[in-house]
C-alpha cells in the first residue's frame, strides 16, 4: 500500500528490510468473524485476579496497545517483526495518543491483551480491544431502592398529616379564620322575701380585642391607653399580645362606662371590638352587704351567698362562632353559629330587706355609743328557723364602725357567758333534778383546788353570803354557783349531751362559708374545772347563729328547728321550688320548755333584762356577760378585762314569734353599760319593736307585757 492510500484511509506505514508493514492501531478493533468468536470465547477478569494456572492478560504501557501474535509466529518461537520492534513511524501516533488520554483521562479506556487459550492458534491476527461499561444492574437496582424509599416516605407523611397530624393543621387553618366570641350567662338574682333586688346583674360595656386583626400594635395600644388611662403595665400587656398575635381574644377594659366605650369604637381601631358583660350591682345599697358576699369581676362567687349558691347562681355561657378574612369582615355563606346562654337560677332569701336595714342601722348607733369593738344581731323565725336579718358592724382600724364584709355572726365564736344558764338549767327541770320551788342553799363563793397551783374561785355577780335560792332565783338572778350546784346534779356526761342536742360543737345548717363549729370537746374529756365552768357559760365557745338556734329551742317547746336563709329557688324557666323545711329534732320536753319561759320571763320583769322589756307584749330572755381571753391565755386582772355582752329572748313569750340575739364585743370596761342587761337588753328591745312593725306581730290575748312596778 502507498503511502497516500494510507493516510487516506488513517494509518500510517512503516518499512522493515524494505517490506512496508501497517502500524497497530490501536483503535482498529478485528472485523474478522472468527477473530470476534474467539474474542467473546476469551474470558474477562476486569481487573480481578486470573484462575489459578492461567496467567492474566498483560497491561500495555500507557498510550501502547498490547500486540497480538500470529500463529505462524507463536509456532516458529520467533517473534514477528512488527511486534518485536517499534519503527520511528509509529512515534508520532504514540504521542498522540498520549496526548489525547492527558486531554480526556475520563474517556481514556482500558484495554487488555486477550488471553491465550488452547485454541489460540484459531485467533486471527490483529488486536482485539475490550471496553468496561461499568456494571449497570446495580446502578439500576440501587436508584430503585432508593426511588422505592423516598416515595414510601412521600405517602408515609401524606399519611399522617391526613390522619393523626390532621388535627394541628386543621387548627392552625381554624385559626386564622374562625372567630369565637363567649356570650356570658346572666347570674340569678337574689331577692328578699318581699321581692325586692338585693343583688342583681346589670350589662355594662367591656372594650375586647383581638391581636390578629390589629394591624398597628405601637398605635393602637397608645390610643387606649390615653383615652381609657390604663397604667403602663395594662399598656405594655396589651402591646406584646398585639405584637405575638398568638391569641384572638384579649380584654382591654371590664365593665366600664358605655359613654367610653362609645368613643372608643368610634375610631374605628382594627380588632377591637365591645361587648356586653353583666356586672353585679346591689340595688338596696349595702343593706345584708356580710350575708349576701360579693363575686369577682367575672361573676364568681367569693363570698357568702354569693359563694354558697355560686353553682346555682352560675348560669350556662353561649358562644358565637364565625368565619372571617385578613380584614375581619364576615365571609360571606360562610354563616355564624349562635349558642343561646342559660341564665342561673334566681334566690329567694328570708330576708326582710326593711328589718334587715333598721337592724343594720340601729346596731352601728349601739356600738358606736358603747364605744365597743363590734357587734352582731340575728333575728329569726321561731317555728321555721327562717332568718329575717343577720347584722354584722367592726370598728375599723381608722376607728370607723361600719357594716362587715364578713358574716361574724357565723365565723366568730365567743364564749357565751350567762346566757349559757338556759341550757345548764333546761337540763336540770328536765331530768327532773329541780322545779321553779326548789330551793338550795347558795354559798357567796366556792373554792376548787385550794393550794395549789390550779386553785381557782366561782362568785356570782352580786355578791352575797350563803342564802336559800330557789330555781326561779337562781335564773332570774344569774347565779353561777346555784346553777354549776344543780347542774352537779345532772351529771357531766348527761349534761355535756344536752349541750351537744342544743346545738354546740356543730355547724348550722346554714354551713355558711367559712362558718365555724366553736370549740367544744365531749364530755368525757373535759378536766378540772370544766366540769364546773361549762353551766355557766366558760370552757366552750358558740356562734352567734348557734347560739341563737338553742335559745329558739326552748321558744319552739323544746323542739330544734336549723337556722334558714333560702326561702325557694325561681329557675331560668320561671318555675318556683320551695326550699325544703328546716330540719328539727326533740331536746327538752314541751312542759320543761314552758317551764323555763315562765321563769324567763322573770329575768326580764324582774332581774338582770329588764332593758329588754317591750310595752304590751312578754318577753322572756337571758342576759349573759363573759369575760374575753387576753392575748396571755387568760380573762387578764381587774381593770384590763374586756367583755362580750350579750341578750337573748323571745315574744310574744306565750305565744313566741320570734328570737333575736343581740351581741356587743368590748363594750367600754370602765361603763356600766358593759353588762348584757345594759348593753344588748337596751337593743333587743328596739329591733323587737321594728319586728312588731314589719312583721305584723300583735300580743296575744291578755298579754300586757310586765306588770307595772308596784
Amino acid at each position: 500500500m502507498s503511502t497516500d492510500t494510507g493516510r487516506r484511509h488513517g494509518t500510517r506505514t512503516a518499512t522493515t528490510g524494505g517490506a512496508p508493514v501497517r502500524a497497530a492501531d490501536p483503535r482498529r478493533v478485528a472485523t474478522d468473524p472468527r477473530a470476534r468468536r474467539a474474542e467473546s470465547a476469551t474470558p474477562r477478569t476486569h481487573g480481578r485476579r486470573a484462575p489459578a494456572g492461567k496467567a492474566p492478560a498483560s497491561k500495555a504501557p500507557a498510550g501502547k496497545a498490547p500486540v497480538g501474535k500470529t500463529p505462524a509466529s507463536r509456532a516458529s518461537g520467533t517473534a514477528s517483526p512488527a511486534s518485536s520492534r517499534r519503527t520511528p513511524a509509529s512515534a508520532p501516533a504514540r504521542q498522540q495518543r498520549n496526548h489525547r488520554g492527558r486531554s480526556a483521562p475520563a474517556l481514556q479506556k482500558r484495554v487488555k491483551s486477550t488471553k491465550r487459550t488452547k485454541h489460540a492458534e484459531r485467533q486471527p491476527a490483529g488486536l482485539l480491544l475490550t471496553f468496561r461499561a461499568g456494571e449497570p444492574r446495580r446502578r439500576l437496582v440501587a436508584v430503585f431502592v432508593i426511588s422505592v424509599l423516598l416515595f414510601a416516605a412521600v405517602v408515609a407523611r401524606v399519611a399522617f398529616l391526613q390522619t393523626a397530624g390532621s388535627e394541628s393543621l386543621v387548627a392552625a387553618g381554624k385559626a386564622q379564620r374562625v372567630s369565637e366570641a363567649v356570650l356570658y350567662a346572666p347570674r340569678g338574682t337574689i331577692f328578699a322575701r318581699d321581692g325586692g333586688e338585693l343583688v342583681m346583674s346589670v350589662p355594662s360595656s367591656t372594650l375586647i380585642a383581638n391581636p390578629k386583626l390589629v394591624t398597628d400594635p405601637t398605635g393602637v395600644s397608645s390610643v387606649l391607653a390615653t383615652m381609657l388611662q390604663l397604667p403602663q403595665e395594662k399598656q405594655q400587656a396589651l402591646l406584646a399580645a398585639f405584637t405575638a398575635k398568638d391569641k384572638s381574644f384579649v380584654y382591654i377594659a371590664r365593665q366600664i362606662d358605655d359613654d367610653i366605650a362609645g368613643a372608643v369604637m368610634s375610631l374605628n381601631l382594627s380588632g377591637i371590638d365591645v361587648l356586653r358583660e353583666d356586672k353585679r350591682i346591689m340595688p338596696s345599697g349595702e343593706v345584708g352587704r356580710s350575708l349576701l358576699g360579693r363575686t369577682d369581676i367575672d361573676g364568681i362567687g367569693t363570698a357568702g351567698l354569693e359563694l354558697l349558691y355560686n353553682e346555682e347562681l352560675t348560669g350556662v355561657e353561649g358562644e358565637r362562632v364565625r368565619e372571617h378574612d385578613a380584614k375581619g369582615r364576615s365571609i360571606p355563606g360562610s354563616g355564624a353559629t349562635t349558642t343561646d346562654p342559660v341564665p342561673g337560677d334566681d334566690l329567694v332569701l328570708t330576708l326582710d330587706r326593711s328589718l334587715q336595714f333598721q337592724v343594720e342601722q340601729a346596731l352601728l348607733t349601739r356600738v358606736e355609743e358603747l364605744k365597743a369593738a363590734g357587734g352582731a344581731v340575728v333575728v329569726m323565725d321561731v317555728a321555721t328557723g327562717e332568718i329575717y336579718a343577720i347584722a354584722n358592724v367592726s370598728r375599723g382600724d381608722d376607728g370607723i364602725v361600719a357594716v362587715t364584709s364578713a358574716n361574724l355572726a357565723a365565723v366568730e365564736p365567743f364564749e357565751p357567758g350567762s346566757v349559757a344558764k338556759v341550757f345548764s338549767l333546761s337540763s336540770v327541770v328536765d331530768t327532773g333534778v329541780a322545779n321553779p320551788g326548789t330551793v338550795i342553799e347558795v354559798p357567796g363563793k366556792i373554792v376548787y383546788d385550794r393550794g395549789t397551783p390550779w386553785m381557782h374561785t366561782i362568785t356570782d355577780a352580786e355578791p352575797h353570803g350563803t342564802q336559800p335560792m330557789s330555781l326561779r332565783d337562781i335564773i332570774v338572778h344569774s347565779s353561777n354557783i346555784g346553777t354549776l350546784l344543780l347542774t352537779d346534779e345532772v351529771g357531766t356526761e348527761r349534761f355535756g349531751a344536752y349541750l351537744e342536742s342544743f346545738g354546740f360543737g356543730q355547724k348550722t345548717a346554714l354551713d355558711f362559708p367559712n362558718e365555724s363549729a366553736g370549740l367544744f370537746k365531749p364530755a368525757s374529756e373535759w378536766q378540772g374545772t370544766e366540769r364546773q365552768s361549762h353551766s355557766y357559760g366558760y370552757g366552750y365557745s358558740v356562734t352567734a347563729l348557734q347560739l341563737a338556734a338553742a335559745v329558739n329551742t326552748v321558744a319552739n317547746g323544746g323542739v330544734y328547728v336549723a337556722p334558714k336563709l333560702v326561702e325557694a329557688v325561681i329557675g331560668a324557666d320561671g318555675e318556683v321550688t320551695d326550699t325544703p323545711a328546716a330540719a328539727t329534732h326533740q331536746v327538752i320536753q314541751p312542759a320543761t320548755a314552758a317551764t323555763m319561759t315562765d321563769m324567763m320571763k322573770g329575768v326580764v320583769c324582774e332581774g338582770t333584762g329588764k332593758g329588754a322589756q317591750i310595752p304590751g307584749i312578754s318577753v322572756a330572755g337571758k342576759t349573759g356577760t363573759a369575760y374575753k381571753v387576753q392575748d396571755d391565755n387568760t380573762y387578764g386582772a381587774a381593770g384590763t378585762r374586756a367583755y362580750r355582752a350579750s341578750f337573748v329572748g323571745y315574744f310574744p313569750a306565750d305565744a313566741p314569734r320570734v328570737t333575736i340575739l343581740v351581741t356587743i364585743d368590748e363594750p367600754d370596761p370602765t361603763s356600766n353599760d358593759r353588762f348584757g342587761g345594759k348593753a344588748a337588753a337596751p337593743l333587743f328591745s328596739s329591733i323587737a319593736t321594728a319586728a312588731i312593725h314589719e312583721l305584723q306581730i300583735t300580743p296575744t290575748p291578755g298579754d300586757t307585757g310586765c306588770p307595772a312596778a308596784g
